[in-house]
């Protein structure tokens, strides 16, 4: 009878192994298929690395070299096979997209140079998009025609758009160099002029340039509020009793900045949020106007002034976003693939 006993729970315990085993299994094949990558060349790798590092959803960005016929290259020699300095993105594709992904390289480069990317001169600097299968192909080309038709850059967009080769990992001391030599790599990354390059093109591009057009296709009403620092009556603007499911953008330049999801009736008037819909697409500033200390709220892709931030807000971010309805437009749901935001589709659809 004991030695029954014995064996009966020694099956048991069997069982029980096997199943948690076959879980964790289960569990890491699942999150090995959600792995995706993606590998993008800007000029110096070191520069790359942090803007996509500091995205939710993506796992790991590695430096590396691609794009040439030598094998095994290494810093003293991949320039000589015709490698590029690349970056390679290994991403959560159930949290970030490849658009998402696709829209920050293009705010880290120049696309219109073919010497290569600012104080890096030379073709193993120069950008490029390397596509893994032919969705990526295919989207990629859909976010270089949308750049070009926003008329950013004075010069055309001559980045490439073409199939992945072999990508070789750099040296380890190439590795997340902006966080293991900061000193360094500060120094380097003012001085390259990819900063100042960037914050000016982007910066103008929705905001200082053209105002004369912003004039003519904005109403005095969001001109005043968006180039202006205005603000809009209270109970008295167009979205502040909107219920409607969707996401609202910057009226001036179309950047995503807060969805349906996250907005409340605050009860001051205005539309309020309890957070950004793309945190990436927000500035804030100290405003000291009015004889008081308060926090600005200005798109980054724009620089168009929404309204401010105060922290009396409800669970669970505690913030209250109390944005002008003159400085945003409402997409509803059932536009958004029309209107090219279907990636946050998703959001609606659980």
């Amino acid at each position: 009878m004991k030695t029954l006993y014995i064996y009966i729970v020694s099956i048991v315990f069997l069982l029980g192994f096997l199943l948690v085993w076959l879980k964790t299994d289960s569990t890491q094949a699942k999150d090995a298929i959600s792995q995706e990558k993606a590998i993008f060349a800007g000029g110096c790798f070191w520069c790359m690395e942090k803007p996509f590092e500091e995205l939710d959803g993506v796992i790991s960005v590695t430096s590396g070299y691609t794009g040439g016929t030598g094998k095994n290259p290494n810093y003293n020699n991949y320039a000589e096979g015709g490698h590029l300095e690349a970056i390679e993105i290994v991403y959560d594709p159930r949290k970030i997209t490849y658009e998402k992904l696709l829209d920050v390289f293009w705010r880290q480069i120049n696309p219109t140079d073919p010497g290569g990317q600012f104080v890096d001169r030379g073709k193993e600097y120069s950008s490029a998009i390397f596509y893994l299968n032919e969705e990526q192909k295919l989207l990629a080309e859909k976010s270089k025609q949308a750049l070009a038709e926003k008329k950013i850059f004075s010069k055309p967009i001559i980045t490439p758009i073409i199939p992945a080769s072999t990508f070789y990992k750099a040296e380890e001391y190439h590795q997340d160099y902006y966080q293991e030599n900061p000193i360094r790599y500060g120094y380097y990354r003012n001085g390259s002029g990819r900063d100042q390059f960037l914050d000016e093109i982007w910066r103008d591009s929705g905001s200082k340039k053209d105002l004369g057009d912003l004039k003519s296709r904005l109403t005095p009403l969001q001109y005043h509020v968006t180039r202006e620092d205005g603000t809009e009556n209270p109970f008295d603007n167009e979205y502040w009793d909107n219920k409607q499911p969707g996401i609202y953008v910057d009226i001036v330049s179309g950047e995503p900045l807060f969805s349906s999801l996250d907005k409340y009736d605050s009860g001051t008037g205005w539309p309020s949020f309890t957070k950004p819909l793309v945190p990436e697409n927000i500035v804030e500033k100290e405003d000291r106007t009015l004889f008081m200390v308060r926090t600005e709220v200005r798109s980054k892709e724009a620089d168009s002034h929404l309204g401010h931030v105060f922290d009396d807000g409800p669970p669970p971010t505690g913030l209250r976003y109390c944005m002008n309805s003159a400085a945003l437009r409402f997409v509803p749901v059932e536009d958004l693939e029309k209107e090219g935001y279907g990636e946050f589709l998703k959001l609606f659809n659980k």
